[in-house]
Order: structure tokens, then sequence, then C-alpha cells
């Protein structure tokens, strides 16, 4: 398992930046892009992982159970 970091600059970016990703690769993003209308739903759909900025404590719970889940099933 590895985890790719990347610095999108525009909502537009996402759309680039999952076209170069690896098979089986799980963006994760911040909660806010979920209520962006349209682009908000194929996010969601797409099975990305949305963390809360504003709640420190509840991203890093969100992370540290995605990476349990990347070693425990040996996943990307």
């Amino acid at each position: 398992p590895y985890v790719m970091v990347c610095n999108h600059q525009a909502s537009l970016d996402l759309m680039c930046m999952v076209e170069i990703m690896p098979d089986r690769c799980v963006p994760i993003a911040k909660k806010e892009l979920l209520y962006m209308g349209t682009v908000g739903w194929a996010c969601w759909l797409s099975g990305i992982i949305f963390i809360n900025r504003q709640k420190r404590r509840d991203a890093i719970d969100v992370i540290t159970q995605t990476a349990r889940t990347m070693r425990h099933e040996n996943v990307r």
C-alpha cells in the first residue's frame, strides 16, 4: 500500500488527477467538496473518502481507519 499526496488548486484538477491515478487508488478530499452540487455527487459516487478539516480529531480518525484497512487488506 502507498499514499499519494496531491495539492490541487481547482475542482477541475480532480478530474485530471483521477485519470493518472493507479487502479484501486481512492482519494481523500475535504468534506466541503461533498456540498458542491454535481461535483459533490460525482465524488461521493466514485468512492472518495471525505474528511472534515474543521474537526482535527475526526479527520485523524478517518485517515487512521483508512490506513488500517489498507494494511489489513493489502490494497492501495
